[in-house]
Protein backbone atom coordinates (compact mmCIF):
# COMPACT_ATOMS: atom_id res chain seq x y z
CA UNK A 1 0.00 0.00 0.00
CA UNK A 2 1.13 3.62 -0.86
CA UNK A 3 2.32 5.27 2.31
CA UNK A 4 1.46 9.08 2.37
CA UNK A 5 2.32 12.28 5.03
CA UNK A 6 0.06 14.96 4.77
CA UNK A 7 1.37 17.78 7.02
CA UNK A 8 -1.32 20.19 7.96
CA UNK A 9 -3.87 17.52 7.51
CA UNK A 10 -6.49 18.90 9.85
CA UNK A 11 -5.80 22.58 7.90
CA UNK A 12 -8.30 23.64 4.89
CA UNK A 13 -6.00 21.63 1.87
CA UNK A 14 -4.29 19.43 3.80
CA UNK A 15 -8.12 17.51 5.07
CA UNK A 16 -9.34 17.50 1.57
CA UNK A 17 -5.73 16.05 -0.09
CA UNK A 18 -6.48 13.22 2.82
CA UNK A 19 -10.01 12.26 1.50
CA UNK A 20 -9.51 12.04 -1.92
CA UNK A 21 -6.24 10.00 -1.25
CA UNK A 22 -8.19 7.95 1.20
CA UNK A 23 -10.33 7.36 -1.79
CA UNK A 24 -7.90 6.11 -4.12
CA UNK A 25 -6.40 3.15 -1.52
CA UNK A 26 -3.30 5.17 0.41
CA UNK A 27 -2.38 4.76 3.49
CA UNK A 28 -2.60 8.66 4.68
CA UNK A 29 -0.68 9.34 8.25
CA UNK A 30 -1.90 13.17 8.30
CA UNK A 31 0.28 15.43 10.83
CA UNK A 32 -0.74 18.18 12.25
CA UNK A 33 -0.37 20.69 15.65
CA UNK A 34 -3.87 22.12 15.99
CA UNK A 35 -2.60 25.69 16.79
CA UNK A 36 -4.70 28.33 17.73
CA UNK A 37 -4.11 30.80 14.79
CA UNK A 38 -8.07 30.36 14.08
CA UNK A 39 -10.81 28.20 16.09
CA UNK A 40 -9.28 25.02 16.56
CA UNK A 41 -12.82 23.61 16.77
CA UNK A 42 -13.05 23.53 12.74
CA UNK A 43 -9.62 21.62 12.14
CA UNK A 44 -11.04 18.88 14.67
CA UNK A 45 -14.43 19.05 12.70
CA UNK A 46 -12.63 19.04 9.39
CA UNK A 47 -10.64 15.68 10.49
CA UNK A 48 -14.07 14.07 11.38
CA UNK A 49 -14.58 13.70 7.77
CA UNK A 50 -11.79 10.99 7.50
CA UNK A 51 -9.99 10.55 10.74
CA UNK A 52 -11.91 7.21 11.59
CA UNK A 53 -11.48 5.69 7.88
CA UNK A 54 -9.09 2.23 8.53
CA UNK A 55 -6.02 3.86 6.52
CA UNK A 56 -5.99 7.01 8.17
CA UNK A 57 -3.76 7.79 11.30
CA UNK A 58 -3.44 10.92 12.82
CA UNK A 59 -0.40 12.49 14.65
CA UNK A 60 -0.67 15.90 17.14
CA UNK A 61 2.84 17.71 16.86
CA UNK A 62 4.63 20.29 15.25
CA UNK A 63 7.05 20.56 12.29
CA UNK A 64 9.17 22.25 14.85
CA UNK A 65 9.66 18.91 16.59
CA UNK A 66 12.56 17.44 15.26
CA UNK A 67 12.89 14.40 17.45
CA UNK A 68 9.00 13.27 16.88
CA UNK A 69 9.17 13.77 13.23
CA UNK A 70 12.02 11.70 12.48
CA UNK A 71 10.48 9.02 14.82
CA UNK A 72 7.13 9.19 12.25
CA UNK A 73 9.49 8.80 9.57
CA UNK A 74 11.40 5.99 10.62
CA UNK A 75 8.37 4.38 11.62
CA UNK A 76 6.15 4.34 8.48
CA UNK A 77 9.08 4.81 5.78
CA UNK A 78 6.42 6.75 3.51
CA UNK A 79 6.77 6.37 -0.09
CA UNK A 80 5.76 10.29 -0.61
CA UNK A 81 5.10 13.10 1.58
CA UNK A 82 2.82 16.60 1.03
CA UNK A 83 4.12 19.42 3.32
CA UNK A 84 1.10 21.47 3.85
CA UNK A 85 1.26 22.65 7.22
CA UNK A 86 2.94 26.19 7.87
CA UNK A 87 2.34 29.54 9.50
CA UNK A 88 -0.29 30.95 6.76
CA UNK A 89 -1.29 34.58 6.86
CA UNK A 90 0.10 37.46 5.06
CA UNK A 91 -1.36 39.84 7.86
CA UNK A 92 -0.13 37.96 10.46
CA UNK A 93 3.77 37.57 10.03
CA UNK A 94 3.65 41.27 10.12
CA UNK A 95 2.73 40.96 13.64
CA UNK A 96 4.23 37.85 15.01
CA UNK A 97 6.92 37.18 12.56
CA UNK A 98 8.83 33.96 14.56
CA UNK A 99 6.21 31.90 14.02
CA UNK A 100 7.09 32.07 10.34
CA UNK A 101 10.56 31.44 11.38
CA UNK A 102 9.91 28.21 13.01
CA UNK A 103 6.95 26.64 11.29
CA UNK A 104 7.96 27.72 7.91
CA UNK A 105 11.83 27.53 8.02
CA UNK A 106 12.94 25.17 11.02
CA UNK A 107 9.88 23.11 10.58
CA UNK A 108 10.19 22.86 6.72
CA UNK A 109 14.09 22.11 7.30
CA UNK A 110 12.82 19.33 9.38
CA UNK A 111 10.39 17.76 6.94
CA UNK A 112 13.60 17.56 4.34
CA UNK A 113 15.44 15.96 6.54
CA UNK A 114 13.33 12.90 7.12
CA UNK A 115 12.47 12.55 3.38
CA UNK A 116 16.52 12.54 2.87
CA UNK A 117 17.60 9.80 5.95
CA UNK A 118 13.97 7.62 4.19
CA UNK A 119 14.39 7.80 0.97
CA UNK A 120 11.25 9.25 0.18
CA UNK A 121 10.15 9.14 -3.34
CA UNK A 122 8.85 12.42 -4.01
CA UNK A 123 8.59 15.44 -1.87
CA UNK A 124 5.62 18.08 -2.64
CA UNK A 125 5.31 21.07 -0.65
CA UNK A 126 3.18 23.88 -0.58
CA UNK A 127 4.59 27.57 -1.63
CA UNK A 128 2.70 30.78 -2.57
CA UNK A 129 1.46 33.23 -5.28
CA UNK A 130 2.59 35.45 -2.79
CA UNK A 131 6.50 35.45 -3.43
CA UNK A 132 5.85 37.12 -6.39
CA UNK A 133 5.99 40.13 -4.53
CA UNK A 134 6.86 43.28 -6.19
CA UNK A 135 6.19 41.60 -9.60
CA UNK A 136 4.38 43.33 -11.64
CA UNK A 137 4.36 41.35 -15.49
CA UNK A 138 1.09 39.07 -15.61
CA UNK A 139 0.48 36.56 -15.62
CA UNK A 140 3.17 35.58 -12.89
CA UNK A 141 5.55 32.70 -14.46
CA UNK A 142 7.85 30.33 -12.87
CA UNK A 143 10.25 31.31 -15.49
CA UNK A 144 10.53 35.07 -13.70
CA UNK A 145 12.73 35.59 -10.74
CA UNK A 146 11.27 36.46 -7.54
CA UNK A 147 13.25 38.06 -5.13
CA UNK A 148 11.41 41.01 -4.20
CA UNK A 149 8.98 39.62 -1.47
CA UNK A 150 6.56 42.00 0.48
CA UNK A 151 5.86 39.78 3.44
CA UNK A 152 7.80 37.57 5.64
CA UNK A 153 5.16 34.73 4.85
CA UNK A 154 6.31 35.20 1.24
CA UNK A 155 9.81 35.77 1.89
CA UNK A 156 9.63 32.06 3.75
CA UNK A 157 7.60 30.22 1.22
CA UNK A 158 10.57 31.32 -1.24
CA UNK A 159 12.91 30.30 0.96
CA UNK A 160 11.61 26.75 1.18
CA UNK A 161 11.62 26.45 -2.72
CA UNK A 162 15.73 27.44 -2.38
CA UNK A 163 15.98 24.50 0.46
CA UNK A 164 14.40 22.24 -1.58
CA UNK A 165 16.94 22.93 -4.38
CA UNK A 166 19.41 22.08 -1.89
CA UNK A 167 18.18 18.78 -1.14
CA UNK A 168 17.21 17.95 -4.54
CA UNK A 169 20.41 18.69 -5.50
CA UNK A 170 22.81 17.24 -3.26
CA UNK A 171 21.18 14.29 -2.45
CA UNK A 172 19.23 13.79 -5.82
CA UNK A 173 15.50 14.09 -3.92
CA UNK A 174 13.15 14.77 -5.94
CA UNK A 175 11.03 17.67 -4.79
CA UNK A 176 8.18 19.68 -6.44
CA UNK A 177 7.11 23.53 -4.80
CA UNK A 178 3.30 24.14 -5.58
CA UNK A 179 3.01 28.27 -5.72
CA UNK A 180 -1.10 27.95 -4.66
CA UNK A 181 -3.42 30.85 -6.22
CA UNK A 182 -5.89 32.23 -3.64
CA UNK A 183 -7.71 28.71 -2.51
CA UNK A 184 -11.44 28.92 -1.67
CA UNK A 185 -14.20 26.57 -0.83
CA UNK A 186 -16.03 24.68 1.51
CA UNK A 187 -14.02 24.24 4.97
CA UNK A 188 -11.88 27.27 4.49
CA UNK A 189 -9.73 28.89 6.75
CA UNK A 190 -11.87 31.89 8.55
CA UNK A 191 -9.31 34.54 8.60
CA UNK A 192 -9.73 34.25 4.47
CA UNK A 193 -11.94 36.42 2.90
CA UNK A 194 -14.60 34.42 1.47
CA UNK A 195 -15.38 33.42 5.08
CA UNK A 196 -14.67 36.84 6.67
CA UNK A 197 -17.53 38.66 4.24
CA UNK A 198 -20.21 35.47 4.24
CA UNK A 199 -20.08 35.83 8.33
CA UNK A 200 -20.57 40.33 7.99
CA UNK A 201 -22.69 40.47 5.23
CA UNK A 202 -24.89 37.74 7.16
CA UNK A 203 -25.23 39.59 9.96
CA UNK A 204 -25.65 42.88 8.20
CA UNK A 205 -22.02 44.24 9.47
CA UNK A 206 -20.12 45.95 7.01
CA UNK A 207 -16.83 44.34 5.47
CA UNK A 208 -13.75 46.07 4.48
CA UNK A 209 -12.71 45.98 1.11
CA UNK A 210 -8.90 46.96 0.71
CA UNK A 211 -7.53 48.95 -2.64
CA UNK A 212 -11.32 49.97 -2.70
CA UNK A 213 -12.14 46.48 -4.35
CA UNK A 214 -10.06 47.04 -7.52
CA UNK A 215 -7.60 44.45 -7.37
CA UNK A 216 -7.40 41.21 -9.13
CA UNK A 217 -6.99 37.63 -7.26
CA UNK A 218 -7.03 34.25 -9.14
CA UNK A 219 -9.13 32.21 -6.82
CA UNK A 220 -8.69 28.93 -7.25
CA UNK A 221 -11.72 26.01 -6.24
CA UNK A 222 -10.03 23.42 -3.21
CA UNK A 223 -11.70 20.57 -5.74
CA UNK A 224 -9.07 21.45 -8.29
CA UNK A 225 -6.10 22.50 -5.94
CA UNK A 226 -6.33 18.55 -4.49
CA UNK A 227 -6.93 17.22 -8.36
CA UNK A 228 -3.32 18.95 -9.30
CA UNK A 229 -1.74 17.96 -6.44
CA UNK A 230 -2.53 14.22 -6.43
CA UNK A 231 -1.47 14.35 -10.70
CA UNK A 232 1.98 16.00 -9.72
CA UNK A 233 2.23 14.06 -6.47
CA UNK A 234 2.31 10.57 -8.44
CA UNK A 235 4.94 12.15 -11.13
CA UNK A 236 8.11 12.79 -8.90
CA UNK A 237 10.39 15.83 -10.27
CA UNK A 238 13.22 14.74 -12.45
CA UNK A 239 16.37 17.17 -13.86
CA UNK A 240 15.58 19.13 -16.45
CA UNK A 241 17.71 17.79 -19.28
CA UNK A 242 17.59 20.98 -20.85
CA UNK A 243 18.47 23.56 -18.46
CA UNK A 244 21.37 25.80 -18.81
CA UNK A 245 23.61 27.14 -16.28
CA UNK A 246 24.50 30.12 -18.77
CA UNK A 247 21.07 31.03 -18.93
CA UNK A 248 19.17 29.41 -15.55
CA UNK A 249 15.44 28.31 -15.96
CA UNK A 250 13.87 29.56 -11.79
CA UNK A 251 11.99 26.95 -12.87
CA UNK A 252 13.45 23.82 -13.31
CA UNK A 253 17.02 22.55 -12.77
CA UNK A 254 19.72 20.23 -13.51
CA UNK A 255 18.51 18.53 -10.05
CA UNK A 256 15.09 16.40 -9.82
CA UNK A 257 13.25 20.03 -8.52
CA UNK A 258 10.57 21.65 -10.35
CA UNK A 259 8.15 24.77 -8.94
CA UNK A 260 4.44 25.15 -10.58
CA UNK A 261 2.01 27.57 -10.18
CA UNK A 262 -1.49 26.23 -9.26
CA UNK A 263 -4.33 28.16 -10.37
CA UNK A 264 -7.28 28.95 -12.13
CA UNK A 265 -5.60 30.99 -14.85
CA UNK A 266 -9.01 33.21 -14.45
CA UNK A 267 -8.52 36.55 -12.59
CA UNK A 268 -11.92 38.25 -10.95
CA UNK A 269 -11.98 41.63 -9.49
CA UNK A 270 -12.44 41.64 -5.88
CA UNK A 271 -15.76 43.63 -6.29
CA UNK A 272 -17.18 41.28 -8.78
CA UNK A 273 -15.95 38.59 -6.53
CA UNK A 274 -18.34 40.13 -3.58
CA UNK A 275 -21.39 40.70 -5.66
CA UNK A 276 -20.91 37.25 -6.54
CA UNK A 277 -21.43 36.27 -3.41
CA UNK A 278 -24.10 38.22 -2.94
CA UNK A 279 -26.11 36.93 -5.05
CA UNK A 280 -25.23 33.19 -3.64
CA UNK A 281 -26.72 34.85 -0.45
CA UNK A 282 -28.84 36.81 -1.76
CA UNK A 283 -28.14 40.29 0.79
CA UNK A 284 -26.53 43.02 -0.33
CA UNK A 285 -23.25 43.49 1.59
CA UNK A 286 -22.54 47.02 3.46
CA UNK A 287 -18.66 47.87 1.87
CA UNK A 288 -15.80 50.11 3.31
CA UNK A 289 -13.74 50.88 0.56
CA UNK A 290 -10.37 51.04 2.04
CA UNK A 291 -6.29 51.70 0.50
CA UNK A 292 -4.07 48.67 -0.41
CA UNK A 293 -3.26 47.13 3.36
CA UNK A 294 0.82 46.81 4.08
CA UNK A 295 2.22 43.39 2.85
CA UNK A 296 -0.87 43.04 -0.14
CA UNK A 297 0.26 42.34 -3.79
CA UNK A 298 -2.38 44.28 -5.98
CA UNK A 299 -3.01 41.60 -8.20
CA UNK A 300 -2.68 37.60 -9.14
CA UNK A 301 -2.78 35.65 -12.18
CA UNK A 302 -1.17 32.57 -12.62
CA UNK A 303 0.33 31.41 -15.67
CA UNK A 304 -0.40 27.42 -15.70
CA UNK A 305 0.75 26.49 -19.34
CA UNK A 306 3.49 24.24 -17.81
CA UNK A 307 0.70 22.07 -15.79
CA UNK A 308 -1.30 21.84 -18.69
CA UNK A 309 1.13 20.69 -20.92
CA UNK A 310 2.85 17.94 -18.54
CA UNK A 311 -0.02 16.68 -16.43
CA UNK A 312 -3.06 18.03 -18.62
CA UNK A 313 -4.33 20.42 -15.48
CA UNK A 314 -7.88 22.54 -16.46
CA UNK A 315 -9.18 23.49 -13.67
CA UNK A 316 -13.37 23.33 -14.06
CA UNK A 317 -15.01 25.22 -11.35
CA UNK A 318 -16.38 28.46 -12.17
CA UNK A 319 -16.36 31.09 -9.27
CA UNK A 320 -20.32 31.17 -9.45
CA UNK A 321 -20.12 27.44 -8.61
CA UNK A 322 -17.72 27.30 -6.46
CA UNK A 323 -19.58 30.36 -4.22
CA UNK A 324 -22.20 28.66 -4.14
CA UNK A 325 -20.94 25.31 -3.07
CA UNK A 326 -18.92 27.04 -0.67
CA UNK A 327 -22.21 29.56 0.83
CA UNK A 328 -24.43 26.04 1.15
CA UNK A 329 -21.60 24.71 3.75
CA UNK A 330 -21.51 27.71 5.12
CA UNK A 331 -25.04 27.89 6.05
CA UNK A 332 -24.97 24.20 6.92
CA UNK A 333 -21.97 24.52 9.36
CA UNK A 334 -23.15 27.61 11.23
CA UNK A 335 -27.01 26.61 11.20
CA UNK A 336 -27.49 29.89 9.62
Amino acid sequence: MNKVLVTGSAGFIGSALCIRLLERGDQVIGLDNHNSYYDPVLKEERILRHIHHPNYIHVRTSLEDFEQISKLFKKFQFNQVVNLAAQAGVRYSIENPLAYLNANLVGFGHILEGCRRNNVEHLVYASSSSVYGSNSKMPFSVHDDVNHPVSLYAATKKANELMAHSYSHLYQLPTTGLRFFTVYGPWDRPDMALQRFTRAILVGEQIKVFNYGEHYRDFTYIDDIVTGIIKILDRPASPDLEWNSKNPDPATSNAPWRIYNIGNNNPVKLLDFIETLEEALGIKAKKILLPLQLGDVPDTYADVDNLVKEFNYKPSISIEEGIKNFTQWYREFHSV
